[in-house]
């Protein structure tokens, strides 16, 4: 499905049967052959809006996947980079990507850091965190960061009523939500649970300041939070 080299839909099935943490392990093999990945120009578009807010020395990629991040990271911070997944599927995948790299398996929601970084990304994890945990999400990396560190991740506008993407985002999760009330364990992605109005507010309940600068393609901003 995809592509030659991505998952089958039965492959997909399992996985969206599974718990977050496995689905991803089953996942991790084929996942840079899949739409979620996040596009390379979107990361491109990331390292060049970020480019003039450094220097940088070290960075941290929350829930770094196999490690798309790792490349926007490593082409700003000077002194570093580290890695954080709770799949240890998806770390072998980003290890073996980014060998000069350091990763750890945690759990976004209790991040073993403390005041180690300057700048912070994640790309497209948020979807897995539920509102109420958002705070805990925010916390640890707040904690994570230096005085004066970043924390940046690309966010889309909500599509409007009439497209496409409106109605296929809606179906998802509408979907996930049906298959989290009759299986266990939840799979936890969501499309539409974090707005920019309510992310932002919880980042700066969280102590950051935020803003916003546009990317390309429109529709896309990266959100820079500052402690």
């Amino acid at each position: 499905m995809f592509s030659p080299q991505g998952p089958s839909l039965r492959e997909l099935c399992v996985q969206a049967l599974s718990s977050v943490e496995h689905g991803y392990d089953l996942l991790a093999p084929k996942f840079d052959h899949t739409p979620f990945r996040t596009p390379q120009s979107m990361l491109d578009a990331t390292t060049r809006a970020l480019s003039g807010l450094g220097p940088f020395r070290t960075g941290l990629d929350v829930c770094c996947g196999t490690g798309a991040g790792m490349g926007v990271l490593g082409a700003l911070c000077q002194d570093g980079t580290t890695g954080v997944d709770f799949s240890s599927g998806m770390l072998g995948q980003a290890r073996s990507a980014y060998p000069n790299a350091s990763f750890v398996r945690a759990d976004a929601r209790a991040l073993p850091f403390d005041a180690g970084f300057d700048l912070a990304v994640t790309f497209g994890a948020l979807g897995h965190f539920l509102p109420e945990e958002r705070p805990a999400l925010f916390n640890g990396i707040y904690r994570a960061l230096r005085p004066g560190g970043l924390l940046a991740f690309p966010a889309g506008s909500r599509p409007p009523v009439t497209s496409i993407a409106h109605w296929a985002t809606l179906g998802f999760d509408l979907a996930l939500r049906v298959r989290n009330a009759v299986w266990r364990p939840p799979f936890v992605m969501y499309y539409r649970t974090n707005t920019m109005q309510e992310v932002s507010r919880d980042l700066t309940a969280t102590g950051f300041t935020v803003r916003t600068v546009p990317l390309s393609p429109p529709g896309y901003n990266l959100v820079i939070a500052r402690k």
